[in-house]
């Protein structure tokens, strides 16, 4: 009973992601060792977690778009393959289903979540702020509450008939599952590909390949050749950055002082909207997206600067309409918006309506610029080096992935708050002038399709058993395609899976099409 407890925890914990920032402790590689930590088994949990990484590397909410819900399909895949000893790859094969039918109650929940926007709208109307922060919480706890009831019912009713089905699968079968399991993989490094493949930055893809396949360099290293790459291709031009003023240059407190030095907003403020940050994604639906966590975030300046309910209630309003921006740059738009709300508070000839217009024309630049550097660069190098360790079963490498994500994502993000407050507007407008951000952007889509060209040659393990004779000697296919291209079918297969994807193919239907590609494989000794 203790057990199950502590596994229901692990996916409570998991699904808390939306009010911890997206710092990525949902995700597989972090959430199998606690699993086998739980069972007494931490080396199979770092196994098993570093696998399902692998797969769902490129799994990733952008927009309205809802992946397999990883957290649930994760936690009770890796439970039920440790508690029946059955291994990899009967993980793999339970996570998958779990994981789409979770999606399904995920996708339900946003939906229903548009609801509560009647009831925002109406606090705010009130300038309740008080209300709206409440709700904006209790719909941010009512998703791992749900999730870790759903896998407390999973395990109380089914982990011992599990145990039993399990039990009685014969050998073929679990050899069979185990060879699926090592082409899942490419369906996530093509998911990454679709995020930052471009003809103009391709060729870098190509190179990470190369570099891994036949130099044998492992993923960190060529994550460090392409930083190096990547700053000589994007480093400014001698006079890029002419014209270009210090942010803090003219006073202290940026858009909002002007002469005025009385400047109500504190450091404690913008740090408590960082903080509060965190939150933006909690109350996330179908309908208005990020916008309650954007108001959530604010509050502490819309409630330093508006003392009145009528003040407080144009306020809330105002940041109520729709947003969805990147999570990891939300915060310089909160320091702007602090900013601009500072300043209106002060002149009564200020236009209001400015806020919501400088908001919605950065949140759609912004969103491309942070998706592509965190979840296209900076998370496939933290997973590309977690993973290497942690397929070994070094506890040290979902360790190594927290660190490397988080660390400066959160140095980043927090100072992204007080740049937003003191640079205001035109110091953005700069850096759109000097190509700045287009610069960052690019930099990013080098380095992160390096760091995936080398993840099919490093840590994708697809063979084929075939065999040629010639007279009497004979020669395998795979010693062939060895010597002309290692790693060619991990490539091809990856490839293979991108085209879909551009056609249009969606995750479920090319995740149960690998698993059957594999298990068929296996069974007529095709692949190994």
């Amino acid at each position: 009973m203790l057990t199950y407890l502590l596994i229901t925890l692990i996916i409570f914990f998991g699904h808390s992601e939306d009010l911890l920032g997206t710092t990525l402790l949902s995700r597989p590689l972090v959430l199998g060792p606690l699993v086998g930590l739980v069972l007494g088994d931490l080396h199979q949990g770092v196994v098993i977690g570093a696998s399902l990484e692998l797969i769902f590397m490129g799994n990733i909410k952008v927009g309205a778009a809802i992946p397999p819900d990883v957290v649930t399909g994760g936690v009770l895949g890796t439970a039920f393959a440790i508690l029946s000893g059955k291994g990899t790859g009967i993980a793999l094969a339970l996570a998958i289903p779990i994981s789409i039918l979770a999606e399904m109650l995920l996708s339900a929940l946003f939906v229903t979540r548009s609801a509560f926007n009647k009831l925002f709208e109406r606090y705010a109307l009130e300038g309740d702020w008080r209300r709206v922060q409440r709700l904006h919480v209790a719909s941010g706890l009512v998703k791992p509450l749900l999730m870790a009831l759903v896998g407390w019912l999973a395990l109380q009713l089914g982990a011992g008939a599990m145990k039993v089905f399990l039990d009685r699968i014969p050998d073929w079968v679990n050899t069979g599952l185990q060879v699926a399991g090592n082409l899942l993989p490419a369906l996530g490094f093509a998911l990454l590909m679709n995020l930052l493949f471009q003809k103009r930055v391709a060729p870098y893809f190509f190179l990470g390949f190369l570099l891994a396949a036949y130099a044998k360099l492992p993923v960190i290293a060529i994550g460090g050749l392409g930083v190096i790459i990547a700053l000589l291709v994007t480093g400014k031009k001698e006079g890029d950055m002419d014209g270009m003023a210090d942010p803090d240059e003219g006073g202290e407190a940026g858009a909002g002082s002007s002469a005025d030095t009385r400047t109500p907003i504190t450091n404690a403020d913008l740090r408590s909207v960082f903080w509060r940050s965190m939150l933006l994604e909690a109350n996330f639906n179908f309908e208005t997206m990020q916008n309650t966590g954007f108001a959530f975030a604010l509050l502490p300046i819309l409630k330093k600067l508006y003392k009145t309910r009528e003040s407080m209630a144009a306020a809330l309003q105002r940041h109520l309409q729709l947003f969805n921006t990147s999570t990891y740059g939300c915060t310089l738009i909160l320091g702007l918006a602090a900013a601009m709300e500072e300043q209106n508070s002060r002149d009564e000839d200020f236009n209001a309506e400015s806020i919501n217009a400088v908001k919605l024309g950065l949140m759609g630049p912004l969103a491309g610029v942070f998706d592509s550097l965190f979840w296209g660069t900076l998370k496939v190098i933290a997973a590309g080096v977690g993973t290497s360790l942690a397929l070994k079963g070094n506890p040290l490498g979902p360790i190594l992935f927290i660190l490397l994500f988080n660390v400066p994502h959160l140095v980043l993000r927090y100072n992204l708050t007080f740049i937003g407050y003191k640079a205001g507007t035109k110091f953005l407008q700069r850096l759109s002038q000097n190509n700045v951000m287009d610069r960052l952007k690019d930099g990013a889509a080098i380095l992160g399709l390096m760091v995936v060209g080398a993840m099919p040659a490093t840590l994708m393990n697809i063979h084929t058993p075939l065999s040629f004779s010639a007279g009497d000697a004979g020669s395998s296919l795979q010693g062939i395609l060895d010597q002309i291209l290692p790693a060619a079918l991990p490539l091809g297969l990856t490839f293979l899976v991108y085209y879909f994807i551009k056609k249009g193919v969606k995750t479920t239907p090319l995740l149960i099409g690998l698993l059957l590609l594999g298990f068929i494989g296996s069974i007529i000794h095709v692949l190994s």
